[in-house]
């Protein structure tokens, strides 16, 4: 039948990929439930699957448009304005509500203070955004977040608590997570120009975008829900933060682009740098912490969790809020 043939297959998951993606939310966390003996061997797959998506996102991606779009100094500074100006004063306020448990404070601070580098850029170019900006702009969101990260931590919680966090995890996620499927992704493209092989690996992998997105989610979801499950009663804390924060960065994010006079596809991209947090990255971080301070890994699990449902609204309502906003300009 015609609707089995690949091309056809491709077209109708991406037509369908929001409710794929809770399907994958669902079913990760089934079998996180059902077979709690499989967390180790599940958290152990998010890197190598979170790095082949990430090659795939890369590839649709034209390089050449990579220097025009560092060159956006509109958007770089409303990027990282929004990111290390905007929304530590949104987190400080926050967290006041949590501020007497040192374990849950810190945790959320870790999560929400670090810009996403990785998957944003997977939503963004979902909702129509200018994911090549933000591709652009990824090596600058990680260096400042390593290096203003414990400034804040020192301002919001103290340097006790800084002393105990080792950087490691994240040069790690950097080489792993960025730099190595940037270069697979840089030197296929080269490859394509010049043999067929290059081509059909583009296509294969392009093709493979919504299963790999749905493997993510499943993975990072029935990894983690057990340990969420556990702690359900303390982790209920934050979830009313989170969702407010997925909330409150929709009109500032507008708001910050409208200032810069950015277009459709710029502010979209705008929006999701702003909301999208880089949990997947700093989870080692939180994991690596001493014992009295380890409910901070489930906390920022919990802001996955939380996250990954946000962007899926993201997807399906964002673009035609800034369409609504923006009649004049395509979202």
């Amino acid at each position: 039948m015609d609707w089995v043939k690949p091309q056809n297959l491709v077209t109708r998951m991406e037509h369908h990929q929001i409710g794929l993606y809770l399907i994958a939310i669902l079913t990760g966390g089934a079998i996180g439930l059902l077979a709690p003996g499989s967390a180790g061997a599940l958290e152990h797959s998010i890197n190598p699957i979170l790095g082949l998506l990430l090659y795939a996102t890369f590839l649709g991606i034209p390089f050449a448009s990579i220097g025009k779009a560092a060159k956006d100094l509109r958007f770089m500074g409303t990027v990282m304005a929004l990111n290390f100006v905007i929304v530590p004063v949104v987190v400080f306020g926050l967290t006041r509500f949590i501020a007497g448990d040192q374990a849950l404070l810190l945790g959320v601070l870790l999560v929400l203070l670090t810009p996403c580098i990785d998957y944003v850029i997977v939503f963004t170019g979902l909702a129509g955004g200018s994911s090549d900006r933000l591709l652009a702009a990824a090596p600058v969101l990680m260096l400042l977040q390593m290096l203003l990260l414990p400034l804040y931590l020192l301002l919001f919680v103290g340097p006790e608590v800084v002393s105990a966090i080792d950087p490691t995890p994240f040069i790690e996620a950097l080489v792993v997570l960025i730099i190595i499927p940037l270069g697979a992704a840089a030197l296929t493209q080269a490859l394509a120009r010049t043999h067929s092989a290059g081509r059909t690996m583009m296509t294969i992998m392009q093709a493979l975008m919504v299963p790999l997105m749905m493997g993510t989610l499943a993975v990072v979801v029935g990894s983690q829900i057990t340990g969420v499950g556990k702690e359900l009663g303390s982790l209920l804390a934050v979830v009313p933060l989170y969702a407010a924060f997925l909330v409150v960065m929709v009109p500032l994010g507008m708001l910050a682009a409208k200032s810069a006079r950015l277009d459709a596809p710029a502010t979209l991209a705008v929006i999701f740098s702003g909301a999208t947090r880089n949990s997947l990255v700093v989870l080692p971080l939180a994991l690596a912490l001493p014992e009295p301070l380890s409910l901070a890994a489930l906390v920022v699990v919990s802001q996955t969790l939380v996250e990954l449902i946000g962007m899926i609204l993201y997807v399906r309502y964002l673009p035609v809020l800034i369409r609504n906003e923006n009649p004049q300009q395509p979202a």
